[in-house]
């Protein structure tokens, strides 16, 4: 296999499958289970020292030579992009929207739409201040987005983009994240559209196929949510 593609069923690992299912890129699934603590086995961090997926492994990296590992979703969507050519444009202004908005959700939507899915659904007690906070910060994220969906057909443009596949997987959980996509209409449509697609298809299927039992017990709680430098 080309690549070994360290995953779990997370909206940054969906980001990934999203684009190798689209480029029919020959890839390995490794799921790490972060519910069980896999996150910090040494072999895992010697490649993602965050202790966070996805990661991914290329066996053949331009110009040869040892293979090149990478951790951050937003890193590898760049990564594969420039490295096949595919959704990501060559063309400036063209390249610079989709950077852009990839930047975006990395430092906009995900951590917040994160810290709404812990306030809300995982939190050992209703903090109704956090909640509402990052209720209304995602909120207000998913109206900037519907804005600039009113007069194109995907992110950065009429060309279906790493951007997109970056933001689609965070958009998936809106209902956990009570949001109401009828709210958006712009956002509505582009979401359906990608839901269409087979490689969006494809990597959900895999999701399912990974993960059998997606609950989050007491105990992951406490591996998910209780880390510290020690």
């Amino acid at each position: 296999m080309t690549y070994d593609l360290y995953y779990w069923t997370t909206p940054n690992g969906h980001k990934v499958t999203m684009f190798l299912e689209e480029t029919g890129l020959n890839y390995r699934l490794i799921p790490i289970n972060i519910s069980t603590g896999e996150q910090f086995k040494p072999d895992f961090l010697a490649i993602a020292p965050n202790n966070r997926i996805p990661a991914l492994v290329d066996h053949a990296p331009q110009g040869g030579g040892d293979p090149i590992s990478l951790f951050e979703s937003g890193a590898i969507l760049l990564y594969l992009a420039e490295k096949t050519g595919y959704f990501l444009s060559k063309e400036l202004r063209q390249r610079t929207e989709t950077v852009q908005w990839l930047f975006w959700q990395m430092a906009g939507l995900g951590p917040m739409a994160g810290q709404n899915h812990h306030f809300v659904q995982y939190a050992p007690e209703r903090i109704p201040y956090a909640m509402t906070r990052y209720i209304n910060e995602t909120n207000r994220l998913y109206g900037v987005v519907n804005k600039r969906l009113a007069d194109r057909r995907f992110v950065a443009g009429n060309d279906y983009s790493i951007a997109d596949m970056a933001i689609y997987p965070w958009i998936v959980p809106h209902e956990r994240q009570q949001q109401n996509l009828n709210d958006f209409p712009y956002l509505q449509r582009w979401f359906r559209e990608i839901a269409e697609r087979p490689a969006t298809i494809k990597a959900y299927e895999k999701a399912k196929e990974v993960n059998t039992a997606p609950t989050v017990n007491e105990e992951a709680k406490k591996i998910l949510f209780g880390q510290r430098a020690s």
